[in-house]
């Protein structure tokens, strides 16, 4: 089950300010994973291009709706949009086949890619180490948020199902 890098990254600023690892450490390998998955991300959209996004992410509606959105971004800000992705959940996931798909030269991907990995790791592992003292407080607003969104893939997941069985009836 994956994993929000934002709560990993939280969890271990806090483990830094408690001393149990420490704060660079964590950061880099935030920022190395970062830069790393959406540069897969990166090929694969150039490598897999339309075909893949027709095959797998055009299959769910609202996939495919927050792919086109995300579309427009990027055709609209370019590199910018690779950077800022990097803080928007949900667009992260696409920054790096979307920027493949759009031919957008590696060079000037990885250099905003790696600049919001940095921004981004940085930020957050930050706040972790910040809060870590109020840990009890952000953890529980991040079970709260954890479990809306457990709830609401999980609802969105069995109106799927009955639409899928809906529409299997429906041809049958």
């Amino acid at each position: 089950m994956p994993i929000p890098g934002e709560t990993v990254l939280l969890f271990a600023g806090f483990l830094a300010y408690h001393g149990k690892i420490g704060l660079l450490p964590a950061i880099l390998t935030a920022i190395a994973g970062a830069t790393l998955g959406d540069s897969l991300g990166f090929w694969l959209g150039r490598y897999g291009g339309t075909a893949f996004v027709n095959r797998f992410l055009r299959r769910i509606a609202w996939v495919a709706k927050r792919y086109d959105g995300a579309q427009k971004l990027f055709v609209k800000y370019g590199p910018w949009a690779v950077f800022t992705a990097r803080f928007i959940t949900g667009l992260r996931v696409f920054s790096g086949i979307l920027a493949g798909v759009l031919q957008m030269p590696y060079w000037r991907f990885l250099l905003f890619n790696f600049t919001g990995a940095v921004a981004w790791a940085m930020t957050i592992g930050c706040v972790g180490f910040f809060f870590g003292s109020n840990w009890d407080r952000l953890a529980r607003l991040l079970i709260q948020l954890d479990r809306f969104t457990l709830a609401v893939v999980g609802v969105g997941g069995v109106v799927l199902f009955l639409v899928y069985l809906f529409r299997r009836k429906k041809t049958c």
